[in-house]
């Protein structure tokens, strides 16, 4: 069965990494290796958990959908189907928690058709639609950063697939828009997130890129000048023009790369009455 297969290789994959983990927490521990080689460690030992855990449900399901062929099977072979008027147990595939009831009344159901939505709060998986245009830097592996989910810090996570095909979605705006669908594991301690629940709302930070102590300027205070960037930095309340050089920007944030040190007030928002050298005061 393929799915046993699956979970056997899975398995595999789950003990492998957590011998890793061991083994780079023993490195780390000897001040061998750093802090984010054992951190992409233990994400990566945990989603291999996670996955061998999603294997294992497979297996039941398939077990599932096997009995309730052969119930089928037998229900159709009957020449008189008045003579199967007995109660049925209708077994789920996995453990975990009734989510959604579709029929709450007595009726006649057609083969295949939903009852119930079962679903393990512990086994939960994200789904975000990003911009297509965003989609294509994202891959799987690619660390995520849940917020505003109602706890009290940010949730690690791991994306797991980037679907193949886009969507059309209209926007706030009334805009068409062309979506993907981005599927993350979270990765952080399950007793961190066990409030969380099926159909909850996060939101999702993608980390494309990341370093230490990069010297970043907000965006609002970038301006065109020449051909290239500027800010107005403050200084014994005076407004002195810098031009500098960028590197990576993610909307909010720009990385500096020359024209600033650290420590450096920047004007935020400047209009066009600041020039070099403009007194300026500063407002908290």
């Amino acid at each position: 069965m393929a799915a046993k297969e699956n979970a056997l290789a899975a398995k595999a994959d789950s003990e492998f990494t957590q011998k890793e983990l061991e083994r780079v927490r023993a490195l780390h521990k000897d001040g061998l290796v750093s802090q984010e080689k054992l951190d992409a460690a233990d994400a990566e030992a945990l989603s291999r958990e996670a996955a061998l855990r999603s294997s294992e449900f497979s297996i039941e399901v398939a077990q599932y959908e096997l009995e309730a062929a052969n119930t089928a099977l037998k229900y159709s072979a009957a020449l008189d189907p008045a003579e199967h008027t007995e109660k049925v147990m209708i077994k789920s595939p996995v453990n975990g928690y009734v989510l959604k009831v579709n029929h709450e009344s007595e009726g006649v159901v057609q083969a295949g058709e939903t009852l119930v939505e079962i679903g393990n709060p512990k086994m939960l998986e994200v789904e975000v639609d990003v911009l297509s245009a965003d989609a294509v830097r994202i891959r799987p592996g690619t660390h995520v950063l849940f917020q505003r989910w109602g706890g009290d810090k940010p949730l690690k996570g791991k994306v797991r697939v980037v679907e193949p095909t886009g969507f059309t979605k209209i926007s706030a705006l009334g805009v068409e828009e062309q979506r993907v669908l981005v599927i993350s594991d979270i990765v952080s301690p399950p007793e961190e997130w066990r409030q969380l629940g099926d159909g909850y709302r996060v939101e999702a930070g993608f980390i494309l890129w990341e370093a230490e102590e990069v010297l970043q300027v907000p965006s609002s205070a970038l301006f065109r000048y020449e051909d290239g960037w500027a800010v107005f930095v403050m200084k014994n309340k005076k407004a002195l023009l810098r031009k500098v050089s960028l590197g990576r920007r993610n909307g909010l944030n720009a990385q500096v790369v020359s024209g600033l040190t650290a420590g450096d007030t920047v004007i935020t928002h400047p209009d066009s009455s600041i020039e070099d050298n403009t007194s300026v005061t500063p407002h908290n």
